[in-house]
């Protein structure tokens, strides 16, 4: 992340959001290292996330906003990669939504209005999403009267892009999905599952809401490029089975293996 902030964002006046983003627009008008502000704006949030959210989550977003700001000072005489505010704002963005997807992956966080977000979806009806995507909404349009309406829209742009890495690099480039199937041919689609696709299955035995009849599910897991073969052998088995096919974010455990289909 310290790299694409001095070699992306810097050089073309563009910003990130949330603490990152004052931090830029400071270091702006002062001239003042961006390093310094990294930490000492953000030490405040990380001193409430040790007593509200816990001392280990504390402690690694102390390591990686005292690293990302040392780094930050270290890499002051880099060379930027590009003048082109375009593309700053896709490749910058791409860089630093990998170094805090992989931070946040890993118990961590790198700005402290993640942290107030936190806090405040506990005691409000609104999502942390929307608690973070409320505070840059203000941070990037401050950055229209600092650096001009054209950059702060490049730094929408890097934002959005970041954001998106993020999630990719949280949850990972191979989409896992939770399949439920309700049908009376349960075993029969069990072992197809198992024969032609090589996964594990858990039959589970549920209770219609409408008359109370009894229900036969089958529970697996699979990866996206699954997808398509497990409805072809669930419809050549019976057509009329109830199949509801969910993300999900990560597996551990049992004999799960992602791998690709032949």
């Amino acid at each position: 992340m310290a790299i694409c902030l001095k070699a992306f964002f810097i050089p073309t006046d563009i910003i990130d959001g949330g603490i990152v983003g004052i931090s830029l627009i400071l270091s702006h008008l002062t001239s003042v290292e961006l390093g310094i502000f990294l930490f000492v704006l953000n030490l405040p949030f990380v001193l409430v996330g040790y007593k509200q959210i816990g001392k280990t989550f504390a402690f690694s977003t102390l390591l990686g906003i005292s690293l990302m700001s040392v780094f930050t000072s270290l890499f002051s005489n880099i060379k930027p990669v590009t003048t082109d505010p375009l593309l700053a704002a896709i490749f910058g963005g791409m860089g630093v939504g990998i170094g805090v997807g992989l931070v946040i992956r890993y118990g961590g966080s790198l700005d402290g209005t993640e942290i107030i977000a936190i806090l405040l979806n506990k005691k409000t009806p609104f999502s942390v999403g929307e608690v973070v995507m409320t505070f840059n909404v203000f941070i990037l349009g401050s950055a229209g009267f600092v650096f001009g309406w054209d950059k702060a829209m490049y730094s929408l742009i890097a934002y959005y892009i970041a954001f998106k890495t993020i999630d990719l690099t949280i949850e990972g480039f191979q989409d896992t999905k939770s399949v439920w199937i309700i049908s009376d041919h349960d075993k029969e689609i069990g072992d197809a599952l198992n024969d032609r696709l090589g996964r594990g299955v858990t039959y589970l035995h549920g209770e219609g809401g409408f008359n109370g009849d009894p229900k036969n599910v089958v529970f697996t897991v699979i990866s996206r490029l699954e997808e398509a073969k497990l409805k072809a052998i669930v419809e050549d088995i019976d057509d009329h089975a109830f199949v509801a096919i969910g993300n999900i974010a990560d597996v551990k455990g049992g004999k799960f293996k992602k791998k690709a289909i032949h």
